[in-house]
């Protein structure tokens, strides 16, 4: 039997940091969704669930990765799996939400809204399923690589939430509801932000 405890218990600290923040942002981003529903009672559920829900997927699967690396393994193999059966769903799951993004119409993406909606979490699940396939026998690359993802998903995650919150804070309401591609030149596609 291997021993697990040694490369893992390196990173307990890490994990402690990165579960309870996206634990915290979780939480702190059903506050938000609550207060911008006050704020907004018109909204699309094919635009939430484009722009809004991965938000809180992002935070949980943070929250997830500080779990599956903190529990008592007794080989690193379980570890392994784990770690790419989440990368794997991640994957399957950024695959879910471009296709929201391409359905939704309220809002026309701009390259920003690209980025962090589906290419850096498609970077940080692929990298969390390569790191699942390669920690048995690459454990200390594999242990990086996991935890730049759960970094990067607690970035995308904080900078989506920021996107709402502002967008919320600055568009008006009446702009809003405008079908994507219908602004004027003087609003343009930066305003249009959808939660």
């Amino acid at each position: 039997m291997q021993d697990v405890t040694n490369p893992l218990s390196a990173w307990e600290s890490f994990y402690v940091i990165v579960g309870s923040s996206g634990a915290a942002l979780t939480g702190l981003q059903f506050v938000v969704i609550a207060l911008t529903t006050e704020l907004r009672r018109r909204r699309s559920t094919a635009t939430f669930e484009a722009f809004g829900t991965p938000t809180i997927v992002h935070f949980c699967a943070a929250l997830l990765i500080s779990a599956i690396l903190s529990a008592p393994w007794r080989e690193l193999w379980s570890a392994a799996v784990a770690i790419g059966i989440t990368g794997a769903l991640g994957l399957l799951y950024t695959a879910v939400v471009v296709r929201r993004v391409r359905r939704q119409t309220l809002y026309a993406l701009v390259f920003e809204d690209w980025l962090f909606h589906t290419a850096l979490p498609f970077l940080a699940y692929a990298t969390m399923f390569s790191a699942g396939l390669t920690l048995v026998h690459h454990t200390e690359d594999a242990l990086f690589g996991v935890g730049s993802a759960s970094i990067l998903l607690l970035f995308i995650g904080i900078h989506n939430a920021w996107d709402s919150v502002t967008y919320v804070a600055t568009v008006p309401e009446d702009r809003e509801m405008a079908p994507a591609g219908a602004m004027d030149d003087a609003g343009g596609a930066e305003e249009s932000r959808a939660t």
